[in-house]
């Protein structure tokens, strides 16, 4: 009996590794950053809407590896108040915007030149990337990469819609 426990621990254990952590911080930091375009974005001007925010670079291959499932993520709750701000990590707009012709994403990319935002929000491990919920308050975080177009990840984030 002691060895089928273990085997199912075991085989659920990365189900549970994918799963999103409550945030640990104090405060939501803010965040204020303009888009390849020039627009500037401020979280606080998303109130109302779930806001992922998703620290990244192009170097990251983990970062690139789940942009699609961002992206893919984003596409299943399109009409919903939800918004998905990609934050990059202090590279050139050039490389960027190759990237983005490869991986085609409709979110806005942020620009974090100085990586000010990112220390801020400690993305200290890419990707890193937060759920903030619609009252400007962040409640999950989640280092590393992982799959956004997942049933219970999309759940979650249908929660904080309600």
């Amino acid at each position: 009996m002691k060895k089928l426990a273990l085997v199912l621990l075991l085989a659920i254990a990365p189900v549970h590794a994918q799963e999103l952590k409550p945030w640990s911080g104090v405060v939501t930091p803010a965040l204020t950053l303009s888009d390849l375009e020039g627009r500037a974005h401020r979280l606080a001007d998303y109130r109302g809407k779930v806001v992922l925010v998703n620290f990244w670079a192009t170097w990251c291959v983990p970062c690139r590896e789940e942009m699609p499932s961002i992206e893919k993520l984003r596409a299943s709750l399109e009409g919903r108040p939800f918004v998905v701000l990609a934050v990059n990590l202090a590279e050139p707009e050039s490389r960027i915007r190759q990237f983005l012709e490869a991986v085609p994403v409709r979110f806005p990319v942020l620009l974090d030149k100085n990586a000010q935002t990112a220390k801020a929000w400690q993305a200290r491990v890419l990707p890193a990337t937060f759920i903030v919920g619609p009252d400007g308050v962040a409640r999950y975080q989640y280092f590393g990469e992982l799959d956004w177009s997942k049933p219970e990840i999309r759940e979650a984030i249908l929660a904080l819609l309600r």
